[in-house]
């Protein structure tokens, strides 16, 4: 499970750009983005962010200038290979996960099929 090529997740620089602002503005540069999948939403799995700073010793770990984001195993078997984003869109801004062993998403932004 620790091969580096089978759990790779990337971030982009816009995403590293936006974790290491949102730390600083929380006064909290040590913390991460812990990213989460759970069964649930519009095409059958989710994935949700939140702020943490305790890191498991079974917990992978992504940094990219500076910025770190957090992902147990589970969640990383379904995340393999993905791509964490920050976009700014004319509707608004948000984090998104470009997951390339999903079979289709929904448009909320946040579901996914297997």
């Amino acid at each position: 499970m620790n091969d580096p090529e089978l759990t790779a997740m990337t971030l982009s620089e816009s995403a590293a750009k936006r974790i290491r602002f949102l730390m600083e503005q929380e006064d909290q540069p040590d913390a991460a983005v812990r990213v989460a999948v759970s069964g649930g939403g519009c095409a059958g799995f989710q994935y949700g962010f939140d702020f943490d700073v305790t890191i498991a010793g079974d917990d992978f770990v992504f940094e990219r200038e500076g910025a770190r984001v957090v992902v147990d195993p589970l969640s990383l078997s379904f995340l393999q290979g993905s791509e964490v984003d920050y976009v700014e869109e004319l509707i608004g801004a948000s984090f998104q996960i470009t997951i390339p062993k999903a079979s289709s998403s929904c448009s909320c932004g946040t579901s996914f099929a297997m």
